[in-house]
């Protein structure tokens, strides 16, 4: 680059130079005009007259008859045009010369880290940063391979010197033809000059800058190293660099080994990485790589009969791995964590996750059917839904409807109010000071200092137990056990079960009016799946570096033991009720299921929060605005969406009985909802009994007669 500049400096001296000897030039010309003409006059004399001149009285004029115009005035001025159009285009390029990047590190690729993240299976979920494959020599490449690049790309590779007036002809005829721009003129050199040194902004100056420096490429290195340059570095979607990382990332092989058809794939890339990736649509892919062996056929590069053949082997795009757009949500959460880990800034990473390709699929399967389902009538615009062990490995997480539209993960970023699905937290504080199922409380309207809490549609029930409190989700009763419990104990067990969100001190918790996000709610309920273990929600399994070298490894952590087992198998029987025949009826499956519903005010929120032995789902829909939904709770779409998840996700799985279940009953009342109590079998109150009352929100008298059956729609459980 450097004796290019030298050059083009040299050059503009020289022209500067020019401007002076012009002046001498012109006063030259001047001189000798002056002296030709002086001759002139004195070998013809001044009384010549010409031929047909008239004498006399004077008449028809005297005087000479002006002598015709040379025409070396004219080769002058366009001598002196040329010369000024010279000065002025060497000047221009003296400009854009000084403009020009540096290149002295063109061997080194500057390039950002690559990440790529791995499912549990092996199977690629995404990447970032810039993948480069291993650099390969020509002779490495199957020659179609750089056949198929030349035939589509740039035909007179060999023949041009970095610029291509032909092409540039064809191009222009070709585009002015369709009235928009539908080919390109410029040659591999080029594309080369803009990928190494220059940005994509499509200006005059980056075009002359690309093209001094096409030129210089040409001067300095030959064809061959030009074209390996080329194809170790160009861009071929999907965050690949480079023919042999495109082989790797679309057919899992290296480029020494690629097909002919595959090669194809890999040239069509060239004009639209995006577009023509066979991860995003195997249909145009195969589409493109069609016409690329058209163009070697036609180049001469293959026969029409290998291209033929070749065309049949699209099936070969099938194998290549598809991105899920709706992974990208778990991808960006687990890219968010790895600064976290020592070593993983400055180096290419291979991460292995938790996440389970097919639950996964599910998932998104799911809300994308519940969204279309119900958006337009109910008035719902997003939902989210993640799953994970019972010690809180994420195996699904769908942030959102669609990636490409927002990005914004609903699941860990959103921060929503819970509604009834946080009363669980409320009641193992309870449970912990010695509730249990078969106790009594009176489901009416209370008021709590300023704060009157209301049951859905303002229906109350009269006398119930704790098992029918949580099944049916009564406002009021929840509010009677925080106030008893105390709300400093309902936050020690919410932080014990690893909910961080900042939650009001007053009894209002007990409705869930404190915003927290999906993934930590859902992490709260694992302890009850598991018999008690704390989780600590995680997608990272292993790092590795490019070299294979392990930087970290996950060995078994979380916070151990959080309740005991006999305080789970009590809230196993509270939270089987909610499905077996409460407001979370819709989400039953066929094997041992828990869970909780959840609405918050004019239904903004509707959640479902259940589990199995083996898996904890949270699923939650609403709208980013806010804005109220059409009368849905979570015993309706939620619970149906769970429902729909979990039947895929637990497929093929055991049933197993969730913990505690072997346990004697505390309070069984089969497959239905618990009796009407007898108000005229309960023994008389004692002094004892009063105080027991007293303590845990009993009355101290007998009951009164059962209020009638609370009853909501049957399409809008309460939640």
């Amino acid at each position: 680059m450097g004796n290019m500049l030298q050059g083009i400096l040299k050059a503009g001296r020289e022209a500067r130079r020019g401007i002076s000897d012009s002046r001498v030039f012109r006063f030259m010309t001047r001189r000798s005009t002056g002296d030709r003409d002086t001759r002139a006059n004195a070998r013809g004399g001044a009384a010549k007259r010409p031929a047909n001149a008239k004498g006399g009285n004077g008449k028809g004029g005297g005087g000479a008859k002006p002598a015709p115009r040379r025409r070396g005035g004219l080769t002058r001025f366009a001598l002196l045009a040329g010369l000024w159009c010279f000065i002025a285009g060497m000047g221009v390029i003296g400009f854009f010369a000084l403009t020009l990047p540096d290149t002295s590190d063109l061997s080194t690729a500057q390039r950002k880290p690559s990440i790529t993240l791995l499912a549990s299976d092996g199977t690629m979920i995404a990447t970032y940063g810039d993948l480069f494959g291993e650099p390969l020599r020509l002779k490495e490449m199957p020659k179609y391979l750089p056949g198929a690049v030349i035939a589509t790309e740039d035909r007179r590779f060999y023949s041009h010197f970095g610029i291509d007036p032909f092409g540039l002809l064809r191009a222009t005829f070709a585009n002015l033809r369709a009235g928009h721009i539908v080919q390109g003129g410029s040659t591999i050199t080029q594309q080369l000059a803009k990928n190494l040194f220059l940005t994509p902004d499509r200006t005059f100056t980056r075009k002359i800058q690309e093209t001094l420096l096409a030129i210089w490429l040409e001067h300095k290195f030959s064809k061959q190293q030009i074209l390996e340059i080329y194809l170790n570095r160009v861009y071929l979607g999907a965050g690949t660099y480079g023919v042999d990382a495109a082989a790797h990332r679309y057919f899992n092989k290296s480029a020494r080994d690629v097909s002919l058809y595959e090669a194809a794939v890999i040239a069509g890339l060239l004009k639209a990485p995006s577009r023509f990736s066979p991860a995003n649509d195997k249909e145009r892919a195969a589409q493109r790589a069609q016409q690329v062996l058209l163009n070697m056929a036609d180049a001469g590069f293959i026969t029409t009969a290998q291209a033929q053949t070749a065309a049949q082997q699209k099936t070969q795009l099938s194998k290549t791995p598809s991105l899920s757009r709706g992974s990208r949500y778990f991808a960006d959460w687990i890219v968010d964590q790895l600064n976290g880990f020592s070593g993983t800034q400055d180096r290419d990473l291979v991460v292995t996750t938790t996440l389970d390709p097919k639950m996964q699929e599910a998932g998104e399967k799911v809300i994308t059917a519940s969204l279309d389902a119900n958006g337009e009538k109910y008035e719902v615009g997003q939902g989210a839904l993640v799953a994970m062990t019972p010690d809180g490995a994420i195996r699904a997480m769908v942030g959102g409807d669609d990636y490409a539209d927002s990005q914004f993960n609903r699941a860990t970023q959103a921060l929503r109010q819970p509604g009834s699905s946080f009363k669980p937290v409320v009641y193992l504080a309870a449970v912990e000071r010695g509730l249990r199922p078969s106790d009594h409380f009176i489901d009416q309207p209370i008021k709590i200092g300023k704060w009157e809490p209301h049951n859905f549609e303002n229906k109350y029930r009269g006398d119930v137990t704790v098992s029918e409190a949580l099944a049916e989700s009564l406002n009021s009763v929840a509010a009677q056990i925080v106030q008893r419990v105390g709300v400093n104990n309902v936050i020690a067990t919410a932080r014990k079960l690893g909910i961080t969100s900042d939650l009001v001190h007053d009894a209002s918790l007990a409705l869930g009016t404190s915003e927290v996000s999906l993934i930590e709610l859902t992490a709260a309920y694992a302890p009850f799946a598991s018999g008690g273990i704390g989780a600590w929600p995680h997608g990272i399994v292993e790092i590795r570096d490019a070299h294979g070298g392990v930087i970290y490894r996950r060995d078994g952590s979380g916070p151990g033991r959080v309740i005991d087992p006999a305080n789970v198998a009590i809230m196993n029987q509270l939270l089987s009720g909610v499905v077996a025949y409460g407001t979370g009826k819709a989400a039953k499956l066929d094997r041992p299921t828990a869970g909780k519903t959840g609405t918050t005010q004019d239904s903004r929120d509707a959640l479902f929060v259940g589990y199995t032995a083996d898996l904890v789902c949270g699923v939650w829909f609403g709208n980013d605005d806010d804005s109220p939904m059409k009368k849905v709770t979570g015993g309706t779409i939620p619970a149906h969406a769970w429902h729909d998840f979990m039947t895929v996700a637990t497929r093929g799985m055991p049933i197993k009985p969730l913990p505690g279940e072997g346990a004697p009953a505390l309070v069984s009342y089969g497959a239905g909802p618990p009796p009407a109590p007898n108000p005229a079998a309960r023994p008389p109150a004692s002094g004892l009994r009063n105080l027991l009352d007293r303590i845990f929100g009993g009355a101290s008298v007998d009951p009164p007669a059962r209020a009638a059956p609370y009853s909501v729609p049957g399409a809008m459980p309460q939640g």
